[in-house]
This record gives structure tokens, sequence and C-alpha cells, in this order.
């Protein structure tokens, strides 16, 4: 198994304080990795440094072996999917939601319907195609944001705490089913989480971070 992501040190600041410090760190293809530490920790910054929403003050991270400097911004988000805590869906069908990305990359018509169809059904929320997002519960929605950012065959599909919103039910239903769904596509996944049941049930790795740098 070789890594994906490499960060060697990283150094993220957030009004010249620094807020994340890692010297080494690999995240390995094709395996899910959580993010585990208490509020503050740097869970989300790594994330969206990773998304490349945060640039670094120093170090280097390398994906698939190339300096993410060196890979235009365009080329680098068409390789990587994010869901946030809160799904931030279009006010729009459920149908369109997921089919956005697609449209914007010039995807056919008929391709773009039948990648929708297929992540719709996987996530078990095709009755629901149709239907508005506003008229959506919250697991529902997060079915949505996911299979929006799944539509898009990502490398690299990133995580911000998806189930801390849910409900108990909706939490254990999404949980079992990206428990199958992430090893069958081989999605190199990075999660944050506070939930040991998450950790447990979910990730092939933990990497835990306190105060911003490496911890146990």
């Amino acid at each position: 198994m070789s890594a994906l992501i490499a960060i060697h040190d990283l150094r993220v600041q957030h009004a010249k304080t620094t807020v994340l410090e890692i010297k080494h760190l690999e995240i390995e293809r094709g395996r899910v990795t959580a993010l585990v530490g208490p509020n503050g920790a740097g869970k989300t910054t790594l994330l969206l440094t990773l998304a490349r929403l945060l640039k670094p003050a120093d170090g280097a991270i390398l994906f698939d072996g190339q300096p993410l400097e060196s890979i235009s911004k365009l080329d680098y988000r068409r390789r990587i999917g994010m869901v946030m805590q809160d799904s931030l869906l279009l006010d729009c069908s459920v149908f369109d939601n997921v089919a956005l990305g697609l449209r914007f990359r010039g995807i056919p018509g008929p391709e773009t319907g039948r990648r929708v169809d297929e992540w719709l059904g996987r996530l078990n929320i095709s009755t629901l195609c149709t239907r508005k997002a506003t008229q959506l519960s919250g697991g529902e929605a997060q079915r949505v944001a996911l299979a929006r950012a799944l539509v898009l065959q990502p490398t690299l599909l990133l995580l911000d705490e998806p189930f801390r919103s849910l409900d108990e039910a909706a939490h254990t239903g999404l949980l079992a089913d990206l428990k199958t769904l992430l090893p069958q596509t081989h999605t190199t996944t990075v999660f944050a989480t506070h939930s040991t049941k998450d950790v447990r049930e979910l990730a092939d790795e933990k990497i835990a971070l306190k105060s911003g740098q490496l911890g146990e």
C-alpha cells in the first residue's frame, strides 16, 4: 500500500498564530482514516488544508507523489470530494443536487443520469429523486450530500463530522452503508469524528490530533 498523501513540516496559521503543525504524516491510498481529537485539536483545519481551502504557511503536501502546489486548483478539486457537517444543498431537487458536479464537468446527459441514479440507489435515496432539498430530514440531506460527492468518483473524500447532526437511527444507518460502500469504491477517505463508534466501525487507520499537533 502506498501513500496518497504525504505531509512534511506542515504549519498552518490563523491571524499569525500557528493552529496546525505536523512534522510528518502519510495517508494510505484506498484506506479510511479517522481524525480524532477534542474541539480545537485541528481536525477541520487539516481537512480544509487538504482541500486547498487553507494555505499553509510552511511545509509540503504531496498528492499522489506530486507537490500539491504543482497541481492546478481546478484539476485538484476535480479529484476530491468534500462533505461538511451541514449538507449545504441547493434549493432544487435531489436529482439536480447530485447531478450538479457532473454537469459542471460537461458529462453528457445520459451518463449523468445513469451515474446519479446509481448513487441514489447505492445510498438508498432513489425515492427522494424529485423531492426538493428543503423538504429532507437531516439524515436524508446528508445522504444526498454524500451522493453528490461520490458520484464524481473522487480520488480523495474528505468528511468533516459527517454524522454529528444526525439522530441515532440516521447515524447508525448511514454508518452501516458507508462501511459497505467505501471499500467497494476504494476511495481514500479522511473523516473527522468525536465518536469512538465511528472509528471502530468505519476506520482502517486513526490519526489523533491535540492542540494542532499529532497526539496519541
